[in-house]
């Protein structure tokens, strides 16, 4: 049996908001969410673990156009060429977050020693 969460349960479970994850349906950053007989979302286990993998993405620094590219080439059915262009995409997703993380471990620096700097002023 696949367990179901109302809108509410996803949004606490992902930690998005409602907005959010309507938002990265329409999107289609999201698979197709079904629908109850009335018409309400019902979310599944795979649509709140893909909202973990989109949400991952975007503290990563990915921004919606990004997504949408990183979705299309999941969805493509097409063997080898679409895994070598997944594979090329998240490696340069990965290399401009080590660039990024290269940038903060510097400005973390400047601002330790400017802290220790001025620590050391107010100590005297």
């Amino acid at each position: 049996m696949v367990t179901t969460y109302t809108p509410a349960e996803a949004a606490e479970r992902t930690g998005l908001s409602l907005d959010a994850l309507r938002y990265y349906e329409r999107e289609e950053l999201l698979p197709p969410i079904a629908r109850t007989a009335g018409g309400r979302r019902v979310y599944c286990d795979d649509d709140l673990a893909w909202a973990g993998i989109i949400t991952c993405l975007r503290d990563a620094g990915l921004g919606i156009a990004d997504l949408r590219e990183f979705t299309r080439l999941l969805r493509t059915e097409a063997p080898g060429r679409d895994s070598d262009e997944r594979v090329a995409f998240l490696g340069r997703r990965r290399q401009e977050l080590l660039e990024r993380r290269r940038c903060l471990d510097a400005a973390l620096t400047v601002l330790a020693e400017k802290i220790d700097y001025y620590s050391l002023q107010v100590a005297e």
